[in-house]
């Protein structure tokens, strides 16, 4: 498969290992490359104003901040996530949201970075990142051309590999709002390797993505969309993963190579038609 394939866990573990090691294992099974998580500082990432509004959630109603505390995940149970996709051979790595974050995870040698929509025009985080000279998906919600622009200036100066993800964040996002053109679009302008970061609740857009050239596509994965979150229902689960696994892979077979071959047998096929 010359695509890789990044399961984005994200939060859809609703804070249980149990669950993030079942959505590592639907990823393994799946055939995706790799699987990430997320990372937050939340005294730094969740704004004053949100922290003390009233959340209905599966562990009641309780403050935006405790609720975000119940998914966040510490650095133990991420080294021991890390040691599990190991066991299932996918590679493991987390998108952080701020630069203390950045910091814990490091001791986990994760090879690759991730930077999310939200943290595109961060520049101090984005050079924070860069310097760690890791590969990194940089996502482009968010943001309009000259954010971008800024961000791979950023990379490029730092002599940091990068892949640009084409996003827009929505969840879900309204497959009229897609503009998988900007893959192409950025291919051309960036002279770099373009993905795509999906959040629609569909698996079509992805393979669409794929023909237009995406290099990395990368989906939310859910257990189950009817399962309590705010990202369940623009995530894949196991049936959709497999549709987008399968599709591209034939898409390969009939694809085939840019040159005509005049096949043995068309050429007994021929023997039936010839009259001349």
């Amino acid at each position: 498969m010359d695509v890789k394939l990044i399961a984005e866990i994200g939060i859809n573990h609703n804070g249980s290992i149990n669950m993030a090691k079942k959505l590592i294992d639907l990823a393994s099974d799946k055939g995706f490359h790799f699987v990430k998580f997320q990372k937050r500082e939340l005294e730094i990432c969740i704004p004053k104003n949100e922290r003390e509004k009233l959340r209905d959630t599966p562990w009641g109603t309780i403050t935006y901040m405790k609720y975000k505390d119940k998914l966040e995940l510490n650095i133990s149970q991420l080294k021991l996530l890390k040691k599990y996709s190991k066991k299932k051979n996918i590679e493991m790595f987390v998108s952080c949201f701020d630069t203390v974050s950045l910091n814990k995870i490091k001791p986990l040698k994760f090879k690759y970075n991730k930077v999310p929509s939200a943290l595109i025009s961060n520049e101090f985080f984005l050079k924070q990142v860069a310097n760690e000279k890791k590969h990194t998906f940089i996502s482009t919600g968010m943001c309009n051309l000259e954010t971008i622009k800024k961000a791979i200036k950023i990379f490029k100066y730092k002599k940091c590999n990068f892949t640009l993800m084409h996003c827009v964040s929505l969840y879900p996002c309204p497959e009229n709002m897609l503009n998988l053109s900007l893959i192409e679009y950025y291919k051309k302008k960036f002279k770099c390797d373009v993905g795509y970061s999906g959040h629609e609740s569909t698996v079509s857009p992805s393979i669409y993505a794929y023909i237009l050239g995406a290099k990395v596509i990368e989906r939310h994965i859910t257990l189950d969309r009817a399962l309590w979150g705010t990202d369940q229902s623009a995530s894949l689960s196991g049936k959709g993963m497999e549709q987008l696994v399968s599709i591209i892979e034939k898409f390969n077979i009939v694809r085939g190579k840019p040159q005509k071959i005049f096949l043995p047998e068309e050429k007994n096929m021929l023997i039936k038609f010839k009259y001349w």
